[in-house]
This record gives structure tokens, sequence and C-alpha cells, in this order.
């Protein structure tokens, strides 16, 4: 075989290995970020259900309401609260 040709695949499979990697990493990025504010969505909801309980108010704690929680920030919360008064 060519050198050159040799070189030039090596190069193409370089080339490939780079592009998909960076496309693998994006959806890998936000994951983890989804991940990091669902927990803090979380971690939003005990904050609220424990200064919360002398009211008698109680959001439960699942997947969604975090990531409700995590995803939309503070009217997130607001959100869940009027909905732990509404139903």
């Amino acid at each position: 075989m060519d050198k050159g040709l040799i070189v030039l695949a090596w190069v193409a499979g370089v080339l490939i290995v780079l592009a998909l990697g960076k496309a693998l990493l994006l959806p890998m990025k936000i994951i983890l970020k989804l991940i990091i504010n669902g927990v803090l969505g979380g971690l939003a909801i005990l904050l609220i259900n424990l200064l919360g309980q002398p009211f008698g108010l109680f959001i439960p704690l699942n997947i969604v309401s975090a990531l409700v929680a995590g995803i939309l920030g503070l009217p997130g919360i607001i959100l869940l609260v009027i909905l732990g008064f509404l139903l």
C-alpha cells in the first residue's frame, strides 16, 4: 500500500473519532446538568417541606417534582407550592 493512503486513513480515522467524541459529549453535559438541577430541586423541596410543616404545606418529593423545581428554578418551586395548596 501507498504510505500516503495509510496516512490519509489515519487522519480520517482520527477525525471520525473526534467527531463522535464531540457528538457524544454534548448529551452527557446536558444529562449531567439535568441531574445536578434535579438534586438541587429536591433539596429545595426538602427545605420547603421543613419550613412549611408548621403551616401544613407539604410537597411530595419525587423525580418529577424535583426536576420541575430544578429546571424551572424559583418559578417551578412557586408552581409546586401553588399546586400543593390547590390539590
